[in-house]
C-alpha cells in the first residue's frame, strides 16, 4: 500500500516532499499506542521533565464534593517545509471539555487540573537564530480561584516585554539601529528587526523569565515556507498545496492556465447536489488559507466559498479547476524586496451587478508597500448597488478604511507615511463625488460613505487618482479572465516563483 501510494504522487513532487517519511509515521491517539514507540517515549519524557523543571504542578487536597479533572496526552508530528520530520511533540493537557459553565467554572476564572502546561516559541529572522520559551504558570492554589493558564502566561509575557521598552499590544521598539517587532501566534513568536545587538539583549532578558531553546533560522511557520536571500524574503505554500493535490488524487499531468473559466458565473443548484459535501468544504477551507500567499486565486475562492451549505457537482468541478491551476503554479508566492521603498499605495475597484443570484457587486482592493503586495480583498457587498457609481464608491469607502488602518500600523512599526497615500480608482464619477461638496440626488443614500472618503481627502490622508481599467491591478479580484489578460494581471501583483532546494 505504501509503494502504491507513492506511485500516485506526481513525479515532479516526489523529490520535493519526503512522502515515504510521512507515510511511515502517524500520530498516536492514546498513551498506550505511543508508549510502544521510542520516539514518542522520548517526547513524553521531555514533556514531563519540562513540567517538573517549571514546577507546573503541586499536590493539593481535593475539596469535599469535587471531582478531579483528568488529563490526556496529545501527540503531534512537526514537519519541515520539505515534508520531513522535524520533531515529535507530546503534551500533557487537562480535560477541560468535561467542565460545565456556571457549575465548574465562571467566565473569568477556571479550575486548574493537576497539570497545566503552556509553551511559546520565539523565532529570530534577522540574525538567523531562533529560540523557544517554555513557561508553566499556576497550580498551587487548589482547583478554584486561578486565572486560565494561557491568559496568565500572556499577562506575564506582556509585562516582561513592555518592561524592556516595547510598546503594548503590537510589541514594537524603535532604536537607533531600527525597529524590532515581536509577532506572537499561539505557540510561536517571530522576532524581526535590523538591530542585532538589541535582539540579542532581548533574548537574554527573556531567558531569565522563560526557558529558551534555539530552533535555528526561520524556514517554515504555520504552513508558510520562508525563503530568504539577499534580494528579500519569499513566502509560498508549496508543501501545503501539494498536500491538497494528494488529498484529492490529482495524479495526472493536466493543469489549467487560469483558476476559473472566462465568463463563468456559478449559481446555486448548478447540477446535482453532492451526496457528501465534506470534501468540498474541507478543500474550500484549505483554499481560503492558501490565499494568504496566493492573491491570484482570491476571487475564485471567494466565489466557491459562497456555496458551502449546499454545494453541487458544478461547484466541485470549479474547485478541481482551481487545484489544477495551482498544480501548474505550485511554487508561486509573495516576494518582499529588501530594497523596496516603504511608500504605501493602493488601488480600489468594484464589479457592479456581478452576482447573478442577488445582483450584488464585488468590492476589491489591493495595497503595495513599495513593490511588495501587503493587503488585498475580494468580497461581495452587503447591499445591492443601484448604479456602478454607487458600487465603486462603496468599494472606495472600504478601501479608504483599510488605508487608514495600514497607515496607523506602519507608523507604529516605524515606517510613517508623511505624505498623502495615492489611491487609484477607475471610476470618474466616484472620483468627482469624492471631491465635490454638492450632493446629487443619486448619492444621498451613500452619504455616510461620501463623508468618510471626502474627510480623509480633505485631511490629505488620501490622494485620489484616476487609472484606466486596463492598468488596474485589482481587476484580477473582480472576475474571471482570459489566460493572456490573467497573466498580465498576475504580473502586476509582483508575485514570485520559488523553486525547491
Amino acid at each position: 500500500m505504501h509503494s502504491q501510494h507513492l506511485r500516485q504522487v506526481p513525479s515532479h513532487l516526489r523529490d520535493y516532499h519526503v512522502y515515504a517519511t510521512l507515510l511511515s509515521n502517524h500520530e498516536p491517539t492514546s498513551y498506550k499506542e505511543a508508549s510502544s514507540n521510542p520516539d514518542w517515549q522520548k517526547a513524553m519524557d521531555e514533556e514531563l521533565q519540562a513540567l517538573d523543571k517549571a514546577q507546573a504542578w503541586e499536590s493539593v487536597p481535593l475539596p469535599p464534593g469535587k471531582s478531579p479533572i483528568g488529563s490526556k496526552w496529545v501527540f503531534k508530528i512537526k514537519t519541515k517545509s520539505d515534508g520531513s520530520i522535524d520533531r515529535y511533540k507530546a503534551r500533557l493537557v487537562a480535560k477541560g471539555f468535561n467542565l460545565e459553565y456556571g457549575i465548574d467554572y465562571e467566565e473569568t476564572f477556571a479550575p486548574v487540573a493537576r497539570v497545566t502546561s503552556v509553551r511559546r516559541s520565539l523565532h529570530d529572522t534577522s540574525s538567523g537564530h531562533s529560540t523557544s520559551t517554555r513557561s508553566c504558570l499556576s497550580t498551587s492554589e487548589g482547583f478554584y480561584g486561578l486565572k486560565q493558564a494561557p491568559r496568565a502566561w500572556f499577562e506575564k509575557f506582556s509585562s516582561t516585554v513592555t518592561s524592556l521598552g516595547f510598546a503594548p499590544r503590537l510589541f514594537t521598539r524603535t532604536t537607533e539601529a531600527g525597529t524590532i517587532l515581536l509577532l506572537l501566534y499561539v505557540d510561536d513568536m517571530i522576532i524581526t528587526g535590523s538591530d542585532s545587538t538589541s535582539i540579542a539583549h532581548l533574548k537574554t532578558s527573556l531567558s531569565s523569565c522563560f526557558e529558551m531553546k534555539d530552533l535555528g533560522s526561520l524556514h517554515y511557520f504555520l504552513g508558510l515556507e520562508v525563503i530568504s536571500d539577499p534580494s528579500g524574503i519569499c513566502l509560498c505554500q508549496a508543501k501545503y498545496t501539494s498536500n491538497l493535490l494528494t488529498k484529492v488524487g490529482l495524479t495526472d499531468n493536466k493543469t489549467a492556465s487560469t483558476p476559473l473559466e472566462h465568463n463563468l458565473h456559478l449559481a446555486p443548484n448548478a447540477g446535482p447536489p453532492l451526496r457528501d459535501p465534506t470534501l468540498y468544504r474541507q478543500l474550500v477551507g484549505s483554499l481560503v488559507y492558501l490565499t494568504v500567499t496566493r492573491p491570484d486565486i482570491s476571487y475564485v475562492v471567494h466565489t466557491v466559498s459562497q456555496f458551502m451549505s449546499a454545494p453541487c457537482s458544478y461547484h466541485y468541478a470549479a474547485v478541481l479547476r482551481i487545484l489544477r491551476y495551482l498544480k501548474g503554479t505550485m511554487f508561486h508566492g509573495l516576494h518582499f524586496s529588501s530594497t523596496s521603498s516603504l511608500t504605501l499605495r493602493g488601488f480600489s475597484d468594484a464589479d457592479w451587478d456581478s452576482d447573478i443570484t442577488d445582483r450584488r457587486s464585488t468590492t476589491d482592493y489591493c495595497f503595495f508597500l513599495g513593490d511588495s503586495l501587503i493587503s488585498w480583498r475580494s468580497k461581495k457587498q452587503s447591499l445591492t448597488a443601484r448604479s456602478s457609481t454607487e458600487a465603486e464608491y462603496r468599494a472606495l469607502a472600504v478601501t479608504a478604511q483599510e488605508l487608514v488602518w495600514l497607515r496607523w500600523l506602519l507608523s507604529d512599526m516605524g515606517a510613517p507615511q508623511h505624505s498623502p497615500t495615492p489611491l487609484w480608482c477607475d471610476n470618474n464619477s466616484a472620483l468627482q463625488i469624492a471631491h465635490n461638496d454638492v450632493f446629487h440626488e443619486r448619492t444621498k443614500h451613500i452619504e455616510i460613505d461620501c463623508h468618510f472618503v471626502r474627510q480623509h481627502v480633505t485631511r490629505q490622508t488620501i490622494q485620489l487618482l484616476p487609472i484606466s481599467t486596463i492598468d488596474q491591478p485589482t481587476d484580477i479580484f473582480t472576475k474571471a479572465h482570459l489566460p493572456g489578460r490573467f497573466r498580465d494581471l498576475v504580473s502586476k501583483l509582483h508575485m514570485a516563483h520559488s523553486s525547491p532546494d
